[in-house]
């Protein structure tokens, strides 16, 4: 069964405008070959498609050679290119492409690291980016006599929302199928970044990071732990944010003097990559850490939303120095929005919300859970 992504309405939108270059990021394995097809079906454009893997593609693109890109675009009005982050100078080629033929580009890549750098600034004013991640909650259709996603929640938090994971139906061949998604295609990932000297230290580093979501991660301790320098283990976690692997959350303050401004929380784009690292799929009801899944899922699924409306917000922690803390606020057009995730209704904290309001008076405090998990996202 096709589900339709958020984004193609979006991108088809686009492809129907002005030439553009649209540049389609995202992990791994998150349905970006899927969407280019789909959208490829639908447009009267006509096209040529090239994938970044084929050597005889890097050879013919890595060179800003326009009579060789004469004869790739020929009279095609879109070209396609999957995996465009493998291209040597892609982003000089794309703007030669487009300043000289002003034909559409759809170029997707599972890395913004290497694509975001080559292709950006080349094509700054000419291009639209979009970011596919793995199924998102509302995108998954609901099939009587189920009538709420929060249903499946349990399967959500333990195996994750890639979509292949979706057209299993064993757990053993979900399992299966996100160990090998880490030892072959997030390893592989990993190796083609030059400044990565020690992969394995990265996969280590997200072993620790595993054990550590919902709170506030030190770097020196992580340094400390992996036997290498802090320097290393802050370039590693950037390269995890662009490899779409992580998301970074960091600390809300107006209030230098009481609230936490500088520590970091690290979330996981994916529950099912993560509980792979730590090799737990047990059932929730024999878990310790279902808070923090909970909590990861909630914030995640809320960014996914915002970006899959285009709309836009800022997102922290808060905490204080005498330990208020709330899990999530949002900031969007002056205004804030507090959350506080709990799997269980009736576990939240009122000390720190009355804080948090104290402070920020204007501002509006929900306990999400289960139970209102729709309307948490729906807003």
């Amino acid at each position: 069964m096709e589900i339709e992504r958020s984004l193609f309405y979006h991108i088809q939108k686009e492809l129907q405008s002005e030439p553009k270059a649209i540049i389609l990021y995202g992990p791994r394995q998150a349905g970006k070959t899927t969407l280019i097809g789909q959208l490829l079906a639908k447009t009267d454009l006509p096209y040529v498609q090239l994938n970044g893997d084929d050597l005889r593609t890097q050879e013919l693109l890595s060179r800003a050679d326009l009579d060789k890109l004469k004869t790739v675009v020929g009279a095609n009005k879109l070209l396609v290119i999957d995996e465009a982050q493998r291209i040597e100078n892609i982003g000089l080629t794309l703007k030669l492409i487009f300043d000289h033929y002003k034909i559409h580009i759809l170029a997707s890549g599972s890395a913004s690291f290497d694509l975001a750098t080559k292709v950006n600034e080349p094509l700054t004013g000419r291009s639209s980016i979009f970011t596919l991640y793995p199924f998102s909650y509302n995108e998954l259709p609901i099939h009587p006599p189920v009538t709420s996603n929060s249903e499946h929640m349990e399967e959500f938090l333990r195996f994750g929302m890639y979509p292949k994971i979706a057209s299993y139906d064993s757990y053993e061949d979900k399992e299966n199928y996100l160990y090998d998604l880490i030892n072959n295609y997030l390893y592989r990932d990993i190796l083609i970044f030059e400044q990565v000297k020690k992969p394995k230290k990265v996969i280590d580093l997200l072993s620790l990071l595993a054990l550590q979501i919902g709170s506030e991660v030190s770097t020196s301790e992580l340094a400390s732990r992996l036997s290498i320098s802090k320097l290393s283990v802050e370039k590693y976690l950037d390269l995890l944010e662009k490899m779409f692997v992580l998301v970074n959350l960091r600390g809300f303050s107006r209030n230098l003097r009481k609230e936490i401004s500088k520590s970091s929380k690290y979330y996981f784009v994916d529950l099912g990559l993560r509980n792979a690292l730590i090799r737990n799929f047990n059932p929730l009801k024999i878990r310790s850490d279902i808070g923090a899944l909970f909590e990861n899922y909630a914030i995640i699924e809320r960014m996914k939303t915002f970006h899959h409306q285009r709309r836009y917000a800022n997102f922290y922690f808060w905490r204080t120095y005498d330990q208020k803390e709330i899990d999530l606020i949002e900031e969007k057009q002056g205004e804030l929005s507090a959350y506080e995730f709990k799997w269980r209704e009736g576990e939240a904290n009122t000390k720190s919300a009355k804080e948090f309001a104290s402070v920020y008076p204007n501002s509006h405090f929900q306990v999400v859970n289960q139970s209102n998990f729709d309307g948490f996202l729906a807003k």
